[in-house]
């Protein structure tokens, strides 16, 4: 790399540093956390989005937790030696003022290092600023071409280029850090930055450097998933590519470089895994509750994409327990794949509109048509909740073609709705029940759509009828429930259950409807009740409703698959012992396919792999897991928020839209509807 790229890269880096630094002064004017200091040292403002919020939340309770770990291992004792702290691309952090103003740097002091740029702004800031120079106290002013660009007693901000070592380990010596005393070094998203061979000389200095040391990281890694792929593709972007992942890919790797470098211990986990595990309950209930969020998918996906790591060297300490074994969180990796489901993209004529959108809801009304509507996603050029239908229809046995069709007629229009359901009445009619407009923003009213072809008869051009059957029908002001046609008493009923509301963050309750009527009814159920959840998966079976997974009250991923069986009288709810147990999840899709039940895709925490199609024996309770084969998808497919229409004869399974908001890195739509070749299940039985 030349030096013009050297420095164009540089500059993209920083400038990370100040996209961070406003996403942090935005935390701290929202409640997450307590850092009067944050928009001083930084300026401007921004108003973040409670996904970003949360993301560096559990950022700033992880470093802090390695913080106070070393902090209390290095100056409990009396007469301990001067510990000291060592932040590596600090940017605009304001940790030194934080602990300063708590009275935690008795004894300790605090370097930071940074790009001269960075480290200069910072200096500058912090003596305009009388609140920093307060706590700083007395300072010396340095040459502008100095590398030390601010001093004081026990705080020193040096710009220097990491990748330098020579020039930084005789920097920080100049600058009074003692190789011999107790040492906290942090690196928050840094080394991903720096090319592998560049980091791992950084990480084998630190480790020869400092006999008793503590080195803390945090950053990036999965890199191969879908989710990976368009965070790289995001960084690429900014001309910051992330380094590294691919030859350390996972938690087990990073452990695996930082011991190969000569430390002696170390652990790492995920952000999933710090978050169940170190943070208190009754702390993730009060985070969870500041501003209201839907976005739970993109959440767990983030906080499965980045670790934090502590790595420790000498015998103090290594015998640090900075993260203690914790049995809050256990893995729960799914069996050995019994098999592999082909996918292939079914709409790629670039003619056709995509169904470019994820919490949207589809249903087959003939063996030719699906109809999809609602959601958020691309129309005409812009990002929005979706008011076009999206209307697919097979020509022949393996062509389809796609359509967009607004809502016509003189009546009510599609009203923008999200994570509804939507259940076919006949082949001209839908019914669609719940959904939301925003967080805290129910779609009131039961609609009914009317699909109708034209006088010429094409399936190009269908259509769409939007009726309000119950305008104002407060039974159902919620989404991310699931419908489910039942019997009872040879009469149809939907089955409403779960889901989430504006009031209550997740629901236990149920409701029946009755199809003929349209009219809310009471049947008697039996059995103990499920937990409350919400996007779970639910589908019909021998009358009853099988229900699968979903995101619980403490929005933990669950497990259980119940079963609302038909009794004489109403239905009872039973659990299905499934062997081996299987991977919590959320937000998949679910079938039944010739007795055996498959969960498609969806969202989990407790295990690193990526789901594929779980696969339950109704009969036995036996489960086994397949792997989707994406290799002839030509772009990341994130199966989640999608939508799934099962083909029975034909041996296949459609899975139409899904993505979501990933974290910062823009917003992702699977571009067209997929294919998965079901046809080894069956030649298995």
């Amino acid at each position: 790399m030349g030096p013009r790229s050297r420095e164009r890269r540089a500059g993209a880096v920083q400038s990370t540093n100040d996209s961070s630094a406003l996403s942090k002064s935005s935390l701290a004017t929202h409640g997450y956390v307590h850092d009067p200091f944050a928009a001083l040292l930084v300026p401007g403002t921004a108003r973040r989005a409670p996904l970003i919020h949360r993301g560096y939340y559990v950022r700033a309770r992880a470093v802090g937790h390695c913080v106070r770990a070393f902090l209390e291992r290095t100056c409990a004792a009396p007469g301990a030696p001067r510990a000291q702290i060592l932040s590596l691309g600090a940017g605009s952090d304001s940790l030194y003022f934080r602990l300063k103003s708590a009275g935690r740097l008795a004894g300790v002091a605090i370097w930071e290092v940074d790009f001269p740029d960075v480290a200069r702004r910072k200096a500058e800031r912090i003596q305009d600023t009388p609140e920093l120079r307060a706590l700083t106290g007395p300072f010396q002013n340095r040459d502008p071409a100095s590398e030390l660009c601010f001093e004081s007693l026990d705080y020193c901000l040096l710009g220097l280029d990491l990748r330098q070592l020579p020039q930084l380990d005789q920097a920080l010596a100049a600058a009074g850090l003692h190789a011999a005393a107790p040492t906290l070094l942090l690196a928050e998203a840094v080394l991903t930055y720096l090319e592998p061979d560049e980091a791992a000389a950084l990480i084998s200095w630190a480790a020869q450097r400092f006999p008793d040391a503590l080195f803390v990281i945090y950053e990036q890694m999965r890199p191969h998933d879908a989710f990976g792929q368009f965070m790289q593709q995001h960084f690429r972007q900014l001309n910051s590519p992330l380094h590294g992942l691919d030859r350390f890919p996972d938690v087990k790797a990073q452990q695996h470089r930082f011991l190969q470098a000569g430390w002696t211990a170390c652990c790492a986990m995920d952000m999933n895994e710090f978050y169940r595990c170190f943070l208190p309950p009754e702390e993730c209930q009060r985070v969870e509750n500041l501003e209201p969020f839907d976005e739970f998918e993109e959440w767990h996906l983030k906080c499965a994409h980045y670790f934090i790591l502590a790595a420790s060297r000498g015998d103090a300490l290594t015998q640090t327990l900075v993260f203690p074994p914790s049995e809050a969180f256990p893995r729960v990796d799914p069996a050995s794949p019994s098999g592999v489901f082909p996918a292939s993209v079914i709409t790629s004529n670039s003619q056709d509109p995509n169904l470019r959108r994820y919490g949207h809801a589809s249903v087959l009304l003939s063996p030719s048509i699906i109809l999809s509507a609602g959601g958020f996603g691309e129309q005409e050029g812009r990002h929005c909740r979706v008011s076009k239908f999206h209307l697919l229809s097979r020509y022949c046995d393996f062509e389809w073609k796609g359509n967009q069709i607004y809502s016509c007629g003189t009546g009510a229009q599609w009203d923008g709705r999200l994570y509804h359901t939507m259940t076919r009445l006949s082949d001209t009619q839908v019914l669609v029940l719940g959904g939301r407009l925003s967080p805290v923003t129910p779609a009131l009213g039961i609609l009914q759509l009317g699909v109708c072809k034209n006088e010429d008869n094409s399936t190009g051009d269908l259509n769409v009828t939007v009726t309000k059957v119950s305008p104002e029908d407060s039974m159902l002001s919620c989404w991310r429930h699931s419908t489910t046609e039942v019997s009872f008493k040879n009469e149809k009923y939907l089955f409403v259950y779960g889901g989430r509301s504006a009031v209550e963050l997740v629901l236990s309750d149920w409701h029946f409807l009755h199809l003929g009527t349209m009219a809310w009814v009471s049947i008697p159920v039996e059995g103990e009740a499920p937990e409350a959840r919400h996007s779970h998966s639910a589908c019909s079976w021998q009358g009853g409703a099988l229900i699968a997974g979903g995101l619980g009250a403490s929005e933990e991923p669950l497990s259980s698959v119940l079963f609302l069986k038909p009794i004489f009288g109403g239905f009872l709810w039973e659990s299905i012992i499934i062997q081996p147990p299987i991977t919590p999840r959320y937000s998949h899709t679910a079938h039944v396919l010739n007795g055996k039940l498959l969960l498609v895709g969806g969202v989990w925490i407790h295990s690193s792999s990526v789901p594929g199609v779980t696969v339950i024996d109704l009969t036995t309770g036996l489960s086994s897991e397949y792997q989707i084969d994406t290799t002839c998808v030509p772009w990341p497919l994130m199966l989640h928020n999608h939508t799934s229409i099962l083909l029975p004869e034909e041996q296949q399974l459609l899975l139409l839209g899904g993505g979501g908001n990933c974290f910062s890195f823009g917003t992702y739509f699977n571009p067209h509807a997929v294919t998965l070749d079901l046809s080894s299940l069956s030649a298995g039985q």
